[in-house]
């Protein structure tokens, strides 16, 4: 009969501390990473696009924000200004062919080249990005399932975030040609382009589609030079996010059929004590890292910057 000490069993029977993980503080980047080299970021303005621009500058990069909210995209500028670094705000609608273009176009002519691109711009519904929540004037356009669906609710989103990202990558992509030096683009998806979420046909719909760009773009550019890589990631603090809970309360409190599911928090997030979404610094520092030549022999890859949640 094997014999166990009291001492074992104590370490068995022993509670194991559990620990929150720390997330990479705002003001860290590293020094001269992206130094000279000129970054255009569309979605710019706040969230996940401004930390982004921000920590860019500070490593050195020269920052051209595409947005179409204009007063939140000329403040990110100008914060970049004061911090000493340089950068420019271009009013742009990525709906637009002509507004993406023109944002290369003010890019080169103020500072002659392109080299790292972010492409964050992107909706979750059908409202515009800048307004507040109200679920009775925009119910037609909040997320629901394919049978409740409107088309303005799916011409929207897809026009945004499919179409959108296609526009903005064939204005860059042809600018990186033309330069023939190379370059390398981030395209934002999310947890949606990896996964099925209940309730938001049109929202993951076209974050597949802009995973399958990326994919698709990185086989067509490797020759040249040029890194495609996209990020996803699960709850992240932004206005976004914090309006797509408003919608789900809502939801939940009128007893409506909405967004669901038996999973709503990454690992990290469920096993927080705090139950803390990813940060946008959390999310920034992947996006430089692939931007970066430290990533010089990663491109075509859908990277799940999502806290766990597309391992179980």
């Amino acid at each position: 009969m094997i014999q166990i000490s009291e001492k074992v069993i104590a370490q068995e029977n022993r509670e194991l501390k559990k620990n929150d993980i720390t997330p990479i503080d705002s003001t860290y980047y590293s020094k001269d990473r992206l130094k000279g080299r000129v970054f255009v970021v569309t979605g710019g303005a706040r969230g996940i696009g401004r930390a982004a621009a921000i920590r860019a500058s500070r490593e050195g990069a020269i920052v051209v924000i595409g947005d179409w909210l204009a007063p939140q995209g000329e403040a990110t500028a100008q914060y970049i200004r004061k911090e000493g670094g340089k950068a420019l705000f271009v009013k742009t609608d990525i709906r637009s062919t002509e507004d993406c273009n023109n944002l290369i176009i003010q890019a080169i002519n103020k500072y002659g080249k392109i080299d790292i691109a972010l492409l964050n711009a992107g909706v979750m519904d059908g409202t515009f990005s800048g307004d507040s929540f109200d679920y009775d004037k925009q119910k037609d356009l909040l997320p629901t399932a394919v049978d409740a669906a409107s088309d303005e609710y799916w011409d929207y989103v897809m026009d945004v975030n499919a179409t959108g990202t296609f526009k903005t990558m064939r204005a860059v992509t042809k600018q990186f040609l033309k330069q023939g030096n190379g370059g390398a683009i981030v395209t934002v998806g999310s947890i949606a382009g990896l996964t099925g979420l209940a309730g938001n046909p049109a929202y993951v719909a076209s974050k597949h589609a802009v995973n399958g760009l990326t994919r698709s773009a990185a086989i067509d550019y490797a020759p040249y030079g040029i890194r495609v890589n996209s990020v996803n990631m699960a709850a992240t603090a932004t206005p976004m996010t914090d309006k797509a809970f408003e919608f789900v309360k809502e939801v939940k409190k009128r007893g409506i059929k909405g967004m669901g599911g038996a999973k709503t928090e990454s690992l990290l997030m469920m096993n927080d004590t705090k139950h803390r979404m990813a940060t946008v610094w959390e999310q920034a520092s992947v996006i430089l890292f692939l931007l970066s030549d430290e990533a010089s022999n990663l491109t075509g890859a859908l990277y799940p910057t999502d806290g766990g949640w597309t391992a179980y």
